[in-house]
């Protein structure tokens, strides 16, 4: 098991991660650390425990962000989808009319 080195708000912490993750556990702390940056300097030091809840809720909303996001691109699949198959539908009977038009047409012709 690999362990990694973060610095978040000038503190470094060490984090064991699986092996072959270092290098995203690292950019991950990095992110934590310049939303701890972004806080500090909106709001001042106000204590470690403090800022990381609050980091905390700024990157869980992100996250709710991007679920809402791609839920709705789901959506919009599912809507062209069953566009996609109510247009394959609709040119179906399309054709099967335009036979039965092209039938009719054929006997008018013959009679």
């Amino acid at each position: 098991m690999a362990q990694v080195t973060v610095a978040i708000n000038g503190r470094k912490y060490q984090i064991a991660c699986d092996d072959g993750q270092e290098a995203h556990l690292a950019r991950l702390g990095a992110y934590v650390d310049k939303r701890i940056g972004e806080l500090v300097a909106s709001i001042g030091q106000v204590g470690d425990a403090r800022l990381l809840v609050m980091a905390s809720l700024l990157v869980a909303d992100e996250l709710s962000d991007a679920y809402a996001e791609l839920e709705s691109f789901r959506s919009t699949d599912k809507n062209a989808s069953a566009r996609r198959d109510a247009e394959n539908m609709i040119g179906s009977r399309i054709e099967k009319l335009t036979l039965r038009i092209e039938d009719i047409a054929k006997s008018l012709e013959e009679s």
